[in-house]
């Protein structure tokens, strides 16, 4: 059948006005012929093996609909009760189902055993039936759209408790499996935009990030670190850090009284490009994990099983940073990008493994240039997820046993200090490890001509083959960055996070990245963080305007690092756990910077005399 002149203009108006729809259902009941056009649309959706696998069960009993309600509502409170606070907080003002209010419901149900053994593809994808029912479900979507009726997509709900129910209450026969529950009814008004969107829960993925053209990770226009370093290009904080000293000026606190949360309140502002600046919440710290080959040269007293070990840790909720986590209504994701171990399928666990583990950063280069930057693209694409799942602060965690060693080189490498300077104690070793340590460090940096003061490293010669990462986007190489180039790493960055680097190194320089080419405020942990804003900075100077570092770390290569960006801690309270905790104790104080701009009165809003001039003897 030929499509007519408007009608494919009429179907994308129709796919764009879909809305998951919550709120605003009346009581005028619907039509029957408008029903079963609906529900016909549904049933010429495709199917596997044309199966047909789907039914639909009308339910307009006020009674059923309210045990139904008070089914949805039991699992409302459980999925409330696993969230950190300011998720919580969020949730608790969201509506999410509408199955009282609407004046009917269908059940859309999947028949897996439909059409016998022989149903064409079934074979191979079991799933098939369930999907195919899925594209059912959406032609019921749009069809009442067109019809100028709400449908709302119940999830709320333990598939086998609900069946059941409805097995006890109509004789639903219990070898189906319910897909979708759908609310339909005519509404008040349709929504703008997508209601978890407009309630900023969630944010939509531009259409760039999801298209990839010819292989996974070639987007229109670039990968994620090419677009991250484009946006970082240009990002400017001027307009909204004058907006937020001049109403400083204004609010009902002496002069310069915030003392340093102001400045952290500016930099939000600058950041948002208004004032006040949001709020940060929620927050979520992504811990990246990866193991190191340099473990084998004895710089540490702890197996290199740890990582994995801890990492399960993370995710069962024992460590640390999940107990400051918890404290500060954060959540907790662990990327493993490097981690030596297979690891199981988890909640909170996200599977960007470049490879499992780096090689001996002492033998030859600790990855390739390919995977270094395929862990920053990991780490830029963790940030841009997390971001559209509605956190409005990312906060760096790392877990990966020997990995203050590589942080040491790369922080050497970038400022110009000594191994022995800057190599610490990490997880607690003897002054004995602690001289093996440096000298392994200084190795190294020396097979790769990183290390300071050499030739090599005074000339930024370290791989003339590569000049500058994302020029000119990165900045400038020998010497123009803010952050002091002229040196080997600086000139190469992403040559010197290969060499000597780590894979959760490159996963957390990403998130910060990716981080401030959306305009988020990412805060920076301990030495493992500052070793991979040392390189992210160096791609992009600029990206560091998005930056707040959490606290200072007792590993002395932190405390370089921080003052070569410019960095000045929140915190310092002589910690040196990693994983995040100590930039997770910061992140209230980050918030309440937000909320002084936002809810601290002005002088004249408030009825408050201002400071009269001093009179001059």
């Amino acid at each position: 059948m030929k499509l007519e002149p408007g009608d494919a203009e009429a179907l994308y108006r129709v796919l764009s006005a879909r809305r998951d729809v919550r709120t605003g259902f009346t009581s005028e009941p619907v039509d029957d012929d408008a029903l079963r056009r609906v529900l016909a649309a549904a049933h010429t959706a495709p199917s596997v093996g044309f199966s047909q696998p789907w039914d639909f069960l009308v339910l307009r009993d006020e009674a059923l609909r309210d045990e139904l309600a008070d089914l949805a509502a039991a699992q409302r409170a459980a999925f409330a009760a696993s969230l950190p606070a300011a998720r919580a907080r969020a949730f608790a003002g969201l509506k999410v189902e509408a199955i009282r209010e609407a004046p009917l419901g269908v059940v859309v149900t999947c028949d897996p055993t439909r059409g016998g053994r022989h149903v064409l593809g079934r074979a191979t994808q079991p799933r098939m039936a369930a999907h195919s029912v899925a594209g059912a479900v959406q032609n019921l979507w749009l069809a009442a759209r067109a019809e100028g009726l709400g449908a709302g997509w119940v999830s709320f709900f333990r598939e086998r408790e609900m069946a059941a129910l409805l097995g006890e209450r109509v004789g639903l026969p219990q070898h189906l499996e319910i897909v979708a529950y759908l609310c339909l009814g005519h509404v008040s008004a349709f929504a703008d935009g997508p209601e978890l969107e407009t309630a900023g829960w969630a944010r939509r993925r531009p259409l760039e990030w999801a298209v990839h053209e010819g292989a996974w990770g070639a987007h229109p226009g670039g990968d994620a670190l090419d677009d991250a370093l484009a946006a970082c290009a240009t990002l400017s904080v001027d307009e909204g850090e004058a907006a937020a000293r001049e109403r400083l000026t204004r609010m009902t606190v002496p002069p310069g009284a915030l003392g340093r949360v102001a400045e952290l309140g500016v930099r939000l502002a600058g950041l948002a490009g208004s004032c006040p600046p949001p709020v940060p919440e929620p927050a979520v710290v992504a811990v990246f994990a990866g193991d190191h080959g340099v473990h084998a040269q004895g710089v540490t007293p702890w197996p290199q099983e740890v990582t994995h070990q801890m990492v399960a840790n993370f995710l069962a909720g024992g460590a640390a940073v999940n107990a400051f986590a918890h404290q500060v209504g954060a959540e907790v994701v662990v990327v493993d990008v490097g981690v030596a171990a297979v690891l199981d399928d988890a909640p909170g666990l996200l599977p960007r493994k470049v490879r499992p583990g780096t090689a001996d950063m002492t033998v030859g280069p600790a990855m390739t240039r390919e995977e270094a930057r395929a862990a920053v693209v990991a780490g830029v694409e963790v940030a841009r997820d997390l971001v559209a799942a509605g956190n409005r602060l990312l906060v760096t965690g790392d877990m990966g046993i020997a990995n203050t060693t590589a942080s040491a080189a790369l922080v050497s490498a970038f400022t110009g200090a000594s191994p022995e300077v800057v190599t610490g104690r990490g997880t607690g070793i003897d002054d004995a490890m602690l001289a093996r340590k440096a000298a392994v460090v200084r190795t190294a940096l020396s097979r790769h001509g990183l290390l300071p003061g050499t030739p090599s490293a005074r000339q930024g010669n370290f791989d003339p083959s590569h000049p500058h990462e994302g020029s000119p986007h990165a900045g400038g190489a020998g010497g123009s960055s803010p952050h002091g180039g002229g040196t080997a790493a600086a000139d190469d960055p992403l040559g010197a996070l290969a060499a000597v680097g780590g894979l959760e190194i490159a996963g957390i320089a990403g998130l910060l990245l990716g981080g401030a080419a959306l305009r988020t405020p990412v805060v920076v942990d301990g030495v493992v963080a500052g070793a991979a804003a040392l390189v992210a900075a160096a791609l992009a100077p600029t990206a560091s305007q998005a930056w707040i570092a959490g606290h200072r770390s007792v590993e002395p290569a932190h405390t370089l690092a921080l003052a070569h960006l410019g960095l000045e801690p929140v915190l310092d309270l002589g910690m040196r756990v990693g994983e995040g905790t100590g930039a997770l104790l910061a992140a209230p104080l980050v918030a309440a910077a937000a909320r002084a701009l936002a809810e601290v009165a002005t002088f004249d809003s408030a009825g408050v005399a201002e400071k009269t001039e001093e009179i001059s003897q």
